[in-house]
């Protein structure tokens, strides 16, 4: 294809827009709608899974060490829990720094630990975490079986719980990702298919002249780039400003519940790109697959 027949497919593509008003505003608003559904969806799933990360990021597991070993006991512990695999970072933390993280945690009340001060009853701990967090129990239960490990605490039970509760939830954010791009894709085809029916004519004269198939599919695969892009104009500019008031004028309350949403930025600049991105493919396949296989062409 030249370069002039490009452009003259361009401004085909364009004048086709402004002609078939009525149909350009259903097959936009049909995109529109769709994508606000896809973009609130993908907003929430989003702030779901980075918040998931970072419950999973903070599990740690806190192994006692026996209050009879000696220093090159403790050593040789920490060399013997490094080399476990999926060992990410081993920290050691001292009984007295046991101690003042303990008297922090209970506010007010933990004045009443100070008296322990000189003689410290707490263990030392080594601080392990896991490459993966989904290998924490597995690591934890080795660690057990070391020796002069007192006590391993890894939040046994609630872990597990809370690991399958966030598989739960990405499985079925991804089923529900997945279907919505389906209708969505469904929704969009049909109403550019209703677009294009509407014009058979128009594709039938330019068959009899002696057009290609390609001249012809040209015009259509530009129009439908042009509604999925106008299509999304209106959900990413909602969005961006929704999210902005919530992120900004709410956020100190979420920080409270321990609950923090993704940064506006780069998040929304993200989340834009990907609704553009999906509602040009969409708009696309929805004109190629209707001039395709709905026409014949």
């Amino acid at each position: 294809m030249t370069l002039n027949t490009f452009k003259r497919h361009v401004r085909e593509s364009v004048k086709n827009l402004g002609r078939n008003g009525w149909m350009t505003f259903a097959s936009a608003s049909a995109v529109t709608v769709t994508l606000l559904l896809v973009g609130v969806f993908f907003a929430v799933m989003f702030n779901i899974n980075y918040f998931a990360k970072k419950v999973e990021n903070d599990v740690e597991i806190r192994v006692h060490i026996e209050l009879t070993a000696d220093r090159q006991a403790k050593d040789a512990l920490r060399r013997q829990i490094e080399a476990i695999p999926n060992v990410k970072d081993v920290r050691y933390s001292s009984k007295d720094e046991e101690l003042k993280r303990l008297i922090k945690s209970m506010g007010e009340e933990g004045a009443a630990f100070r008296l322990f001060e000189q003689q410290n009853p707490l263990s030392d701990v080594y601080v392990v975490k896991a490459a993966r967090p989904q290998d924490t129990v597995k690591i934890a239960k080795q660690i057990e079986t070391l020796p002069y490990v007192h006590k391993v605490n890894y939040g046994q039970g609630t872990v597990e719980k809370l690991f399958d509760v966030l598989k739960v939830m990405r499985n079925v954010g991804l089923v529900l990702i997945a279907g919505l791009l389906f209708t969505a894709m469904f929704l969009i085809s049909n109403t550019i298919k209703i677009t294009i029916f509407a014009r058979r004519r128009e594709i039938e004269i330019m068959r009899l002249v002696g057009a290609t198939n390609g001249f012809i599919r040209w015009p259509f695969f530009l129009e439908g780039l042009w509604l999925g892009v106008l299509g999304s104009i209106v959900p990413i500019t909602a969005l961006a400003v929704v999210y902005y008031n919530v992120y900004h004028v709410y956020e100190h309350q979420f920080a409270l519940q321990l609950f923090e949403l993704l940064p506006f930025s780069p998040f929304i600049w993200q989340l834009s790109a990907l609704l553009l991105a999906i509602g040009a493919v969409i708009g696309v396949w929805g004109s190629v697959m209707s001039v395709r296989k709905f026409l014949k062409v």
